[in-house]
């Protein structure tokens, strides 16, 4: 491929909800621009975008892909992200370099939540969009439907390019609304004709439409347009240029991707419409001298690239994917990672199309490819040590679905710990953590779907494999009333014996926060006072695993009052078993309950759904402590809850929202369980208490 330009490139992402045809589309325009000699099919697993085995087998898009591909004397990377929510960190990291986005919304099943995703997406990044309709090959299908819905939720920025024409139920070309003129599909040839009598009302609309729209760009152009005077071609395409490039007009285009139709008007509008990297801004922070360096994607400053995604391949190795923000990368450059502090060789210089790759001599701002086998991580920044350059981070969707895992067989426990690193390198949605608490490996992603996508990963492409189960939740132990008690340790054995008496008193210590409050009150030299760390660490191991349900203790005052020893018997073993026992004894009397973690929930969904979401959370025990407006007609609900029942919310309030709701929590406190939480509990972990027991 030949080296462009800033001002020959396009980087435009591929938006939408899944299964809208965003892979197909990707496929149409790599067939028209010559990279592909026949178009794939999502369906029979041969499509450029779609060459993991995952995406094969499940056909769905998991991971973005990038598509270079030259048309006319522009180069527009193409960036294909999913569409499933699972998976919404891949559409972050595609949108966060991207410079314009086609919305790709399936004419059968119209505006869906997907596609709102995607136009809030574009608005938080503020960047360009254009609407593609797809599936106009359906006969029962609607464009101005379609038009007419975007128009409703998103207001008279919407501007159609082209309208369909149909003859006996099937579609066989469209009316160009800048020209005014039709065009049909022949075979591979586009012909002009006549533009039907039914599109000619229609026509009238979306023309006015674009003129008021030409006519606002300039005071001259308003003069001349309530003159009554028509523009020439190449004024409203100019003008239009300036409306899109600023989010004014939004223009909507339609065709079909499986015949390719519609796809070259498509590809001439991103190159004539859509900006190139030099019209954004751009800036960062120069490490050395702590002033802002306003790289804009300008080639004669010096050269800076930000890393976007990590691709792990266990057969092609690891590539970077970068965008260049500033200047011109060569071969064999000297970078600096200012993440790292540390400067590196780059090597080669890729392109990757799919998951095909080439080497290019270099790439200039604004321009994306590919770094191979270099020890950076997403996010990093790489500039030159003299100008030390830092870019803000991509923003990257927290994930709350978690799930315990277990390895299959023991002895790859190493190897899972290998694979989930390097998939964690991949994907800034996946997060394994060791909880030492509750003896158990989690593993937090963006919904099941996700979830069980890395599980399969593990076994077809690292040779692992792990069960997921529903984690544990970190109960605690603690007492609502005083106890007095005593526990004489007595042994006899063939030489010395072992003797310990304690008398201990146990009562809340008020403070949750800590395990135990030890303290002692001892007169008269009862227990000597060598022997009080060793009650104190009786007490201290005893907390660990507590007599009521095997959970953590919190929030006991133990106070030693009195006892005996023996002056050849007594040993500091002898009073931390007698300084457990008593712990056992005394906190089952001192009415022992368990304490239940309770989570902060932010619950944020349309208006239309708030009431379905109070009802679930009752049902979940939650204590709704608010409700906030939110932006776009929607609503935050927070409220209280217990950490059991989050399990599987994600999937309920998916359903519940036809996947418009969103979530987060955190951990705030503990509270008491209620009985039958409690009674369940117990009973579930008594096994736990009587091996306890037991080793004792």
């Amino acid at each position: 491929m030949n080296v462009y330009t800033t001002d020959k490139i396009r980087n435009v992402v591929l938006l939408g909800h899944g299964g809208c045809g965003k892979t197909s589309l990707a496929e149409a325009m790599a067939y028209l621009s010559g990279i592909t000699s026949r178009m794939g099919k999502v369906a029979d697993g041969n499509t450029i975008s779609d060459f993991d085995k995952e995406e094969q087998k499940r056909k769905i898009s998991i991971g973005t892909t990038m598509i270079p591909m030259e048309w006319g004397d522009c180069k527009i990377n193409l960036l294909d992200t999913p569409g499933f929510f699972d998976f919404a960190g891949e559409v972050e990291e595609a949108i966060s370099v991207a410079d314009a986005a086609i919305i790709v919304v399936s004419g059968k099943a119209g505006i869906e939540v997907g596609t709102q995703k995607a136009w809030d997406l574009c608005e938080e990044y503020r960047i360009p969009r254009m609407i593609f309709v797809a599936d106009m090959d359906i006969d029962d299908v609607s464009y101005r439907q379609v038009v007419q819905d975007m128009t409703d939720l998103y207001g008279k920025k919407m501007a159609p390019f082209n309208l369909p024409i149909r003859e006996d139920e099937k579609f066989v070309g469209y009316v160009n609304v800048i020209q005014e003129k039709g065009f049909r599909w022949e075979g591979k040839e586009v012909t002009e004709c006549e533009v039907p009598e039914y599109n000619q009302a229609n026509l009238k609309i979306c023309r006015d439409t674009l003129m008021e729209a030409v006519a606002e760009t300039s005071e001259s152009m308003m003069d001349r347009y309530f003159n009554g005077e028509t523009f020439s071609e190449a004024e409203i395409r100019a003008a239009l240029r300036s409306n899109v490039c600023d989010g004014t007009i939004v223009p909507i285009e339609m065709g079909s991707s499986i015949l390719g139709q519609g796809i070259y008007t498509l590809m001439d509008d991103i190159v004539k419409y859509m900006p190139s990297p030099e019209n954004r801004k751009m800036s960062g922070i120069n490490m050395k001298t702590n002033e802002i360096f306003e790289a804009d994607f300008d080639f004669s400053k010096p050269k800076t690239a930000f890393v976007f995604k990590t691709v792990m391949d266990p057969f092609i190795g690891k590539y970077s994917l970068i965008k260049v923000r500033s200047g011109v990368l060569k071969t064999d450059d000297i970078m600096y990672d200012t993440n790292r502090d540390q400067e590196l060789k780059i090597g080669k210089l890729f392109i990757l199309q799919g998951n095909k790759t080439t080497e290019i001599a270099e790439l200039h701002a604004g321009d994306l490819g590919a770094l191979q086998k270099l020890d950076i991580a997403t996010g990093d920044t790489l500039s030159t040590k003299a100008n030390p350059i830092q870019y803000a981070r991509m923003n990257i969707s927290e994930p709350y679905t978690a799930m315990r895992y277990h390895a299959q067989n023991k002895a790859d426990i190493d190897k899972i710990a290998q694979a989930l690193s390097k998939l964690a390198a991949e994907d800034m949605t996946l997060k394994v953590v060791n909880d030492a608490e509750n003896h158990q490996s989690l593993i937090y992603g963006m919904g099941d779907l996700h979830l069980e996508v890395i599980a399969s990963k593990l076994l077809n492409e690292y040779k692992v494999g792990i069960d997921l189960t529903r984690p544990k939740v970190a109960f605690r132990e603690t007492i609502r009333k005083t106890s007095d008690v005593e526990y004489k340790y007595k042994k006899q054995t063939g030489g010395h014996g072992q003797y310990g008496h304690v008398k201990m008193r146990f009562e809340p210590s008020g403070d949750v926060l800590k395990p135990y409050v030890f303290a002692q009150e001892v007169v008269g030299g009862a227990v000597p006072k060598n022997f009080f760390p060793a009650v104190e660490k009786g007490i201290a191991e005893s907390v660990q695993r507590g007599p009521l349900a095997a959970y953590p203790v919190v929030g006991v005052k133990a106070i030693l009052y009195d006892g005996s020893y023996h002056p050849v018997d007594s040993s500091e073993m002898a009073f931390k078993v007698a300084a457990s026992q008593a712990f056992k004894k005394g906190f089952m009397e001192a009415t022992p309950v368990l304490l239940e973690p309770i989570a902060n929930l932010k619950v944020t969904v349309p208006d239309a759904y708030t009431g379905d979401v109070m009802g679930d959370l009752n049902k979940r025990r939650a204590r709704v402590t608010g409700m906030n407006p939110a932006a776009g007609g929607r609503q935050t609900v927070e409220a209280d809850v217990p950490m059991t029942e989050l399990f599987g919310y994600c999937t309920q309030l998916r359903s519940m929202t036809g996947g418009s709701g969103d979530f987060e929590y955190h951990f705030v406190r503990y509270e008491q369980a209620p009985a039958e939480v409690q009674e369940k509990e117990i009973a579930a972990r008594a096994d736990k208490v009587a091996a306890e027991n037991t080793e004792e």
